[in-house]
């Protein structure tokens, strides 16, 4: 098995390294977290492989999960490799970039179901662990108890965590405690890596699929970088010959690169606040929310909290909100219509004055443009409600909103400087890194405040430690080289788009196009993304509707078979290279309701592409319907 592994390191294809997304024309969502090392089993089991085959083999697999923020090839494989040698099942092995977030996860499901758990750590407890705000702001319940032997390991109702933290991968001993110690959770720290925990018996398989979930929504993967030194550090302590190259990440240039990421977003949001960066778009997400929360228990003792929160966003941003809702107690979430018929601000207005009177805490969370539908309301106007003064039901001023803004679309645009549109309310503004900032080369997010609301920073940060989801050392690397030229990237991007927006325009012109104006674009709105309502027929909403899935997956699909090297069938947006189709509904929305869900297509174009052939592909489409 460990002979195998090498071979496939050293045959490997190199986007298992280099990209954030993994052969999606090769994806089948319902199968997503297993038909990758399903395959990848059997080709262990046929004995037949030369280098030559199994280079070839492992091109042909299909993803690894979907996305590279929940698992990928390398984190897959290293899962594989350490079940496989401690006798478990992969799924029960989970591979993390933060050295707390699995502890995390665990304590997560047991205070939903009322369960105890003990924490058991040898020498210290991970860096970031803050006993307690863990306790008083996330609300979870635990014992701690430092061991240094099995028989130190005490009997328990409830879930035992043991934390070792070495750098030898997945070393689950403890003198001579083995996996049937009474521990239900090994959960290895590596100093440089993240960490991997070990789901240990079948009474705890229940966790598996909900702390993938928390893997997910609130943090990552090991990334591929780091999964690799990984790999080649278990075949080297296995006594199987590998050049491991450590660290991938060199220590050397990490304050510089620092320097040079938080000096580009300083310089792309005419921010002087520094920037955060995170792990993800989502890890960043995390931290505001669990920042502001612990911010809201300090400043508004008793008060309700309360996330206004776009009812067709991004599924991420929705469902991590209420899932933070479903165990703190004082927070809910608000709907917000912000698309369509709806205008965020009349929707804004009337859900700030109804928070007002309840003398509740209002956080805005809001996409401009929005989600899939591309629109931008009138910010004049939507300054003039975020500043307004309200009044609680007996009198008192109501505590004034912040504004939480993705602007994930155009990280370009100037909203929180000093002088621009929300420079006068409370305002944090956060991106998605696997878009334009990093080209699609990494995950990691960031976000910034203005001046009114840097205070709140503080508390931001210490919630992106107590997770362990600052950007890796590559990650921080990748961005430094990526950032500068990423305003370049957008307004070529953009240009593309808006050719091949009117392009469609002229030969389809029943087609419904959601895009920004030439206006909106002069005010320097220029996303490089839009929607697309294709014309349907038939004699009932139900007929009609169908008749358009249908159509929406005929054009993908077209696109995708005649420009295989360019079009892609991807959520994504803002990389280097291609053209990149969704539909909202079955992808980025996975967790809204149904009926804010959208069944049209949505497109993402590049910088450097084949405009010429995606017009004319198009335009066969278009006779052959």
């Amino acid at each position: 098995m460990l002979n195998y592994t090498k071979n496939v390191l050293e045959n490997m294809p190199t986007s298992w390294l280099n990209l954030t997304t993994h052969r999606l024309d090769i994806y089948d969502e319902k199968l997503a977290k297993t038909q990758f090392l399903d395959q990848f089993d059997i080709l262990f089991r046929n004995k037949d492989l030369t280098p030559t085959t199994i280079e070839k083999a492992l091109h042909g697999l299909p993803t690894a999960y979907d996305y590279i923020r929940l698992g990928h090839p390398l984190s897959c494989i290293l899962e594989w490799v350490i079940a496989n040698l401690h006798n478990q099942e992969p799924s029960n092995v989970i591979s993390f970039s933060s050295k707390t977030i699995p502890v995390l996860a665990i304590l997560r499901k047991n205070l939903i179901e009322n369960k105890n758990t003990q924490i058991l750590y040898t020498d210290e407890l991970p860096q970031f662990f803050n006993v307690e705000v863990l306790r008083s702001v996330y609300g979870y319940k635990f014992e701690l108890k430092k061991v240094e032997k099995s028989s130190d390991i005490p009997d328990f109702t409830g879930s035992t965590i043991l934390i070792s933290q070495q750098d030898k991968i997945a070393n689950t001993n403890l003198g001579s405690t083995t996996m049937s110690t009474g521990v239900d959770f090994f959960i290895n720290v590596h100093s440089h890596l993240g960490s991997i925990l070990i789901v240990n018996g079948k009474q705890n398989e229940s966790y598996i699929s909900e702390i993938q979930h928390v893997r997910r929504r609130e943090t990552i993967a090991m990334t591929p970088a780091n999964s690799l030194t990984a790999l080649k550090l278990l075949l080297e302590n296995s006594s199987v010959d590998a050049n491991t190259q450590l660290p991938i990440d060199a220590e050397s240039n990490v304050a510089t690169n620092k320097a040079l990421v938080i000096d580009s977003i300083a310089a792309i949001t005419g921010t002087t606040t520094p920037a955060l960066v995170g792990s993800c778009g989502l890890s960043i997400q995390y931290a505001i929310m669990m920042g502001l929360i612990h911010e809201a228990l300090e400043k508004h003792k008793g008060k309700a909290i309360k996330f206004i929160v776009p009812t067709n966003c991004y599924g991420g941003t929705n469902d991590q909100a209420r899932r933070v809702a479903a165990y703190i107690d004082t927070v809910e979430v608000v709907d917000l219509a912000v698309d369509g018929d709806s205008d965020m601000v009349q929707s804004i207005d009337a859900v700030l004055a109804k928070i007002a009177d309840e003398d509740a805490v209002p956080y805005i969370i809001a996409e401009i443009p929005t989600n899939p539908r591309v629109e931008v309301p009138d910010l004049a106007k939507l300054k003039a409600v975020l500043s307004a003064t309200r009044k609680t039901a007996t009198g008192k001023i109501a505590i004034d909103p912040v504004f939480i803004l993705d602007q994930t679309f155009c990280p370009n645009v100037l909203f929180l400087g000093e002088g621009e549109i929300l420079s006068t309310v409370r305002a944090i503004s956060y991106a998605s890194g696997s878009k334009f900032p990093s080209g699609g080369q990494c995950t990691a997010g960031y976000c910034v405040a203005n001046e009114k609301g840097k205070a709140l920073m503080e508390k931001i940060e210490l919630h992106l430690s107590i997770c362990d989801n600052e950007a890796t050392n590559l990650q921080y690397e990748i961005l430094a080289k990526q950032l500068p030229s990423m305003n370049q990237r957008i307004k070529d991007a953009y240009s593309n788009t808006r050719e091949f927006v009117n392009f469609i325009n002229d030969t389809l012109p029943a087609a419904k196009i959601n895009f920004v104006s030439e206006e909106l674009a002069e005010q320097g709105f220029t996303p490089s993304v839009f929607s697309l309502d294709l014309p349907t027929k038939g004699n009932t909403d139900e007929e009609r509707e169908s008749y358009k899935r249908a159509l929406n997956h005929r054009l993908i699909d077209l696109m995708i078979s005649e420009i295989p090297t360019e079009s892609k069938y991807c959520v994504s947006y803002g990389q280097l290279s291609g053209c990149y189709w969704t539909i909202p509904a079955t992808s980025t929305q996975g967790t809204t309701k149904e009926g804010d869900k959208d069944y049209i297509a949505r497109v993402a174009l590049s910088p450097d592409m084949n405009l010429k052939l995606h017009k004319k592909v198009f335009l066969d489409f278009v006779k052959s319907i």
